[in-house]
C-alpha cells in the first residue's frame, strides 16, 4: 500500500521563499534516507498581497510515514496541515 503524506503551511505574503529554504535545510534532511521512503515532492504557492505564500510536501511512503517537524513560528501565520491519504489508482 502507498501513502502519501501531504503537509502544508502558510506564510505571511513574501514568506515562501523562506519557509521554502528551512523545508529543504531543515524539514526534507528528516525524511531522507528513511526506511519506506519512495518520493519527496516540494511545491510552492505564491498567494494575493493580503493573503499567505505556501509550501506543500507531498511524500510517497510504502512504509509508516514519518512527520516533518513543525517550522519556526516565525515563519509561518498558522499551524501546518497535514493529511494522509491511500493511493487508490494510478492513471497514464
Amino acid at each position: 500500500m502507498t501513502i502519501a503524506a501531504m503537509w502544508e503551511a502558510k506564510t505571511a505574503a513574501g514568506g515562501g521563499p523562506l519557509l521554502a529554504d528551512w523545508v529543504h535545510t531543515t524539514a526534507l534532511p528528516v525524511l531522507l534516507g528513511s526506511p519506506g521512503l519512495e518520493r519527496v515532492e516540494v511545491f510552492a504557492a505564491p498567494g494575493a498581497p493580503d493573503d499567505g505564500d505556501r509550501v506543500v510536501v507531498v511524500a510517497l511512503w510504502t512504509g509508516t510515514p514519518v512527520k516533518l517537524p513543525d517550522p519556526p513560528a516565525a515563519l509561518v501565520s498558522r499551524p501546518a496541515y497535514e493529511w494522509s491519504f491511500e493511493r487508490l489508482s494510478i492513471a497514464p
